[in-house]
């Protein structure tokens, strides 16, 4: 994909929290919970983020929407480097990246109707819907998202969790947004009622040309509906493209391994392809490993990756890569 393409388009991204140090003294430490991150996407494209709990893809998440602020890199955005706008300019541009969070009961206000939910965001950002075209607004976001127009009196208490995540991308909807966020938007669902927002998802996509960033820890999900898959390490990206291409021939070890472990991976792999079992713990990122910092866990770890940092990049016309070594 070119840079004239991409609407969000993310580079050397760094973001962290501050954290008490365990010692007597209590002095506060930085962790960089996402480390030099690049990634492009496109107008009407779908990019899946997958990795184990703790790589940061929660972190990025929050960062790209606006929720924790980057400690280094940039953000641009439909040409625009995010960073450098003024107060004045950067809260009517929040609204074209929204968020749909795990769980859809925590996210919503239990003391609001689903109507002044939806409505709230056109409060924030005047001039989005004329207030004498609520009513009819409302009963169309909850229309869209398949939902009766007669719950718009509900509180979210009333609705069942496939219900108030449909009502939390109504949400989100209302603005008009260019991307949505989805960190973990299925995960807390039943299997059924996952399909039915994935549906949803897509079926919205065609209709208005929206963007996707779908994070996941859940294999099969991403591989249904992405476009493209970044796959996070310890803070970094470390393979990125085509999502068939990835579900088919991973090139980075950590990829391969984390696809032999899905249990529902079973037709990308011959017959003596065996599940690849890590050794160790992720480290900490509080003290990654130098050079490359899966090569604590990597079976093809050799003395270059202890000292030299793996670029992500095409590697023979295939899709970028971050490794010394990768895979045929």
């Amino acid at each position: 994909m070119s840079e004239n393409t991409a609407l969000l388009d993310v580079t050397g991204l760094v973001a962290g929290y501050s954290v008490k140090s365990a010692s007597w003294l209590g002095k506060r430490r930085s962790v960089h919970a996402v480390s030099g991150v690049d990634l492009t996407l496109g107008r009407g494209e779908t990019l899946g983020i997958v990795g184990e709990s703790g790589c940061g893809k929660s972190t990025l998440a929050r960062t790209l929407v606006g929720l924790l602020k980057p400690l280094a890199g940039s953000i641009h955005f439909d040409g625009r480097d995010v960073g450098t706008l003024t107060a004045g300019e950067l809260r009517p541009a929040r609204r074209h990246i929204q968020m749909v969070f795990q769980d859809p009961f925590s996210s919503l206000n239990p003391r609001m109707r689903a109507g002044e939910l939806i409505s709230e965001g056109w409060e924030i950002h005047p001039g989005i819907v004329e207030q004498s075209e609520w009513p009819e607004e409302i009963a169309r976001c909850l229309e869209r998202v398949g939902l009766s127009p007669e719950h718009a009196n509900r509180y979210p208490h009333q609705f069942s969790g496939g219900q108030r995540q449909r009502l939390c991308i109504a949400r989100a909807l209302a603005l008009k947004p260019q991307v949505i966020v989805c960190d973990e938007a299925v995960s807390a669902l039943d299997v059924s009622i996952q399909a039915q927002i994935l549906n949803l998802l897509e079926d919205l996509q065609k209709e208005s040309g929206i963007s996707y960033i779908f994070i996941s820890h859940d294999l099969g999900v991403v591989r249904h509906i992405a476009d493209r898959v970044a796959v996070m390490y310890l803070g970094t990206v470390v393979e990125t493209g085509d999502a068939g291409r990835i579900f088919s021939h991973p090139r980075h070890p950590y990829t391969r391994a984390l696809l032999s472990a899905a249990p529902s991976m079973d037709d990308w792999m011959d017959a003596e392809d065996t599940e690849i079992i890590l050794k160790g713990d992720v480290p900490s990122p509080l003290s990654p490993p130098s050079g490359c910092r899966f090569r604590t866990r990597c079976w093809k770890a050799q003395e270059r990756c202890a000292t030299e940092v793996p670029v992500l990049a095409n590697r023979s016309g295939e899709d970028a890569v971050a490794c010394h070594f990768p895979l045929d």
